[in-house]
Formats: C-alpha cells, sequence, structure tokens
C-alpha cells in the first residue's frame, strides 16, 4: 500500500505500542488498514480493530479493508456478521466496538489497532484489551485526533517519558497527509474557533480554560531519570491531611531547585500510616516534612494527637507557618518555581509522578473566579506541593528598602529663605 512520508515513519517504528495524533483527513483509515494487513501477512495470527463503536468500526474500516484483501487475494472467508475476514494463511481480522467492552474479553491477540481511541473509554483498553496482548506479547497502534490535555489520550501520547523502550508517540497536522489541499484548510481556519482549529487541523492537544499551573510544561518540566548527583540522605515532603486520599509529595533538593522523585496518594488511610509508608520507601533518609498548617490542630485516629506531633514522633523535621499563605500566593510560588520570568525552571518531576503531574496540567479555577475547583480532586497533591515549595521559596514582598518620600525642592518666588527652607523640609510654618 503506498504511504506518505509521515505514515512511513510511523509503520518504520519498532516500537511495541505506537500512538498516533493527526488532523482530520490525514490518512489515518489508510494506516490502520496497511498495519491491519501487515500484522495479519504471518499464519495464524489475530488481529483486531478498535472503534469507540461497532457501528462506527463498519462505517469507517469494513468496506476499505474487506476490497483491500480481497485485491491481495488473501481472503478464504468472510462473515459480515461478525465484521470478521479469515485469510488463507490462518490469520483473522476482526472489527469491534468498545463500547461493550466486557464482550471482548478473553481473547489472545497479536495486534490491535484503536482508532479514535480518545473517545474509547480507558477501562477498555487498561482493563480488558491490554492483558489481551500479554500472553502472545501483542503490539497495538493507538490513533486519533486529540481531545485535550484531560482525556486519557494525552497520557497515552506522554508514555515514551515514561517507558522509552515500548512506546513511542507522534504528531502530524492535516497538511502533512497530504490529502487536504491548503485552500480548505484556510477555509477551516475561517469558520471554526482557533482553540477548535488547533485541536483538529493542527493536532494539538488543548489546555483547559483557567488552568492554574500555567508555568507547568510536561516537555520542560518532567525528565527521565534523578539528577545524577542526587543525593537521597535528605528528603523534602509536602504533605496534605485528608483521608480520602492523604497525598504526599517526595522530593530532593539541590540550592533553589527541587525535584519530585516520588508521591504517595493513599485512600481511607491516616497520617501515621502515611509516616509508615514513607518509611518503608526511605529507611535511610532523613525526612522533613511542610505540612498543611492546620496540622496543628487537627487530630487523625491514631490516639488523637495531632498531625504535627504525628510527624515529630516519627522522627520527622517539621516546618510549618502559624497560620496559611494566601491561596494565591501559594499557587504564584509553584509557578515561579515551575519557570521565572527570565525563563529559567526550579522545579523539576521524574514521569513516575503520574497525579502530581496531572495535577499540574488539569487543576483550574472555577469558571468565573479565582478559587480553585475542588471538585475535580487534582487539589490535595496540588496542595501538598503548595505547602512545600511555599514554605522553602515563598513569594517575598520586598517592603524594607522602600525609597524614602522626596521633599520639594522649588523656590517661591518673593518668599524668604526661612520659608524656603521649611517647604524643602516639610517643616509647618507656625
Amino acid at each position: 500500500m503506498p504511504l506518505s512520508w509521515c505514515q512511513d515513519e510511523v509503520v518504520k517504528d519498532s516500537h511495541r505500542f505506537k500512538v498516533v495524533i493527526a488532523g482530520r483527513r490525514w490518512g489515518k483509515t489508510h494506516l490502520a488498514i496497511r498495519e491491519l494487513c501487515y500484522h495479519a501477512r504471518m499464519p495464524d495470527k489475530e488481529v483486531w480493530y478498535i472503534a469507540p463503536t461497532y457501528r462506527q468500526a463498519k462505517q469507517i474500516v469494513w468496506r476499505k479493508l474487506k476490497h483491500k484483501l480481497q485485491d491481495q487475494k488473501w481472503v478464504a472467508k468472510i462473515n459480515e456478521a461478525e465484521l470478521t475476514v479469515i485469510l488463507k494463511n490462518g490469520s483473522i481480522i476482526s472489527l469491534k466496538g468498545a463500547d461493550n467492552a466486557d464482550s471482548l474479553r478473553g481473547v489472545g491477540l497479536d495486534f490491535m489497532v484503536m482508532d479514535e481511541f480518545a473517545d474509547i473509554d480507558p477501562e477498555a483498553w487498561y482493563e480488558v484489551l491490554r492483558p489481551t496482548l500479554a500472553d502472545k506479547q501483542g503490539g497495538a497502534l493507538f490513533i486519533g485526533t486529540p481531545k485535550g490535555v484531560a482525556n486519557w489520550a494525552h497520557d497515552l501520547y506522554q508514555m515514551p517519558l515514561e517507558s522509552p523502550d515500548s512506546w513511542s508517540s507522534f504528531t502530524y497536522t492535516t497538511i502533512d497527509g497530504g490529502n487536504v489541499p491548503q485552500a480548505e484548510i484556510d477555509a477551516a481556519r475561517q469558520d471554526l474557533d482557533e482553540r477548535t482549529f488547533r485541536q483538529e487541523f493542527m493536532a494539538t492537544f488543548e489546555t483547559y480554560a483557567g488552568r492554574i499551573y500555567y508555568a507547568f510544561d510536561r516537555k520542560e518540566n518532567v525528565i527521565q531519570g534523578k539528577p545524577a548527583d542526587t543525593d537521597l540522605s535528605i528528603l523534602y515532603t509536602g504533605w496534605d491531611f485528608n483521608i480520602d486520599p492523604m497525598s504526599v509529595v517526595i522530593a530532593v533538593r539541590k540550592g533553589d531547585t527541587l525535584c519530585v522523585i516520588d508521591e504517595i496518594r493513599m485512600f481511607s488511610a491516616n497520617t501515621q500510616e502515611a509516616v509508615d509508608e514513607i518509611k518503608a520507601r526511605y529507611p535511610k533518609s532523613k525526612i522533613w516534612a511542610f505540612p498543611d498548617p492546620a496540622a496543628r490542630q487537627r487530630k487523625t485516629s491514631a490516639g488523637g494527637a495531632t498531625d504535627v506531633t504525628i510527624l515529630q514522633n516519627a522522627g520527622f523535621v517539621v516546618k510549618v507557618p502559624h497560620s496559611h499563605t494566601p491561596v494565591r500566593d501559594r499557587i504564584n510560588a509553584v509557578n515561579s518555581r515551575l519557570c521565572d520570568s527570565t525563563g529559567v525552571k526550579h522545579l523539576f518531576l521524574l514521569p513516575s509522578c503520574k497525579y502530581t503531574i496531572e495535577g499540574l496540567e488539569r487543576h483550574t479555577y472555577k469558571e468565573g473566579t479565582v478559587q480553585p475547583d475542588k471538585e475535580s480532586g487534582y487539589d490535595h497533591m496540588m496542595d501538598a506541593l503548595g505547602y512545600m515549595v511555599d514554605y522553602l521559596f515563598p513569594i517575598k514582598r520586598d517592603t524594607g528598602n522602600m525609597p524614602q518620600p522626596k521633599t520639594w525642592g522649588h523656590q517661591v518666588q518673593g518668599a524668604s529663605p526661612t520659608m524656603n527652607y521649611n517647604l524643602r523640609n516639610n517643616i509647618h510654618a507656625k
């Protein structure tokens, strides 16, 4: 099958899992059919094409796939009712819909294509489809248009940062595909709002409106592996005390730079259980703790002791202000660490800190307000990070060197020397 330069780039990639984010009319269906045929060319393979719904699978691929296989004279039998083609070499290509994910269980697959996967429930992949590839060590191609950073497609697109040996990802615009003339794309730009145009034709992941941590850039702030000279003898931890979930971020520090290396997110847990988890993970480290200031009064189920007392009894160095910093100042402190006004970044994270990264990307203000949205669930880990960063690197208000008011030095024509002296020195004449 003839391929464009960008389709050829994808098929030549050797990673087990490939994610392709492409603009409308780029040629996703053509690439999907090519990959299905390629992986079914070997005898006795089980290959699936999966769309968000069974109806979509039939509408998008079925007719084109049948014709291609018939043209190649590969077909032994076609089952129209089950959307299945049995090839002469014993391989089977089947079309499925993810809307009935439970019906997809129990099959061992060699390869699958998940088309428009951003519209598929992520549980269909994680709980049902991923296990079908395990015994045969099968591969998968995820292909579709983006649906914003909140969608799980964005998480898969970022997987090469976490597992570069197994995952690869690609982004192509509509014009890259060579199927849509520039004039048509220019017309679409005029018809659509800018955000929709970028998403649908430029294949960009659009951020939430009202994003709180606007300075975070996954490509710049997420790093592969701990810094070479990482010292784990001292760890810095931010705490948000909440039963569902108890949230802790764990970082190392070098000068004015922090690197978040781990996170703890425990449900139906108390402070003592979180303490025990940290000690189990880092038994030789000295722990500095930066908790919610309310921890001075808050008591957990652990014998009525306050959260601060529990941390201190565990041997942690506890640093907690007497009162809460204004929320806006805490947010500004985090943003200034992520990227300061000169473009320098002082806050980094490892890819394994998924919930912290997700919160930095997706935590937003309530619509029409400057109050963080606590209904999203991202606030707990963000508060934990904020307490630590704000204590170590607060937004400073420098009022100690304010310039003194200048006195007037004008001469009043016709006034006596004494009157002019009084005016210059703000002395009121009686």
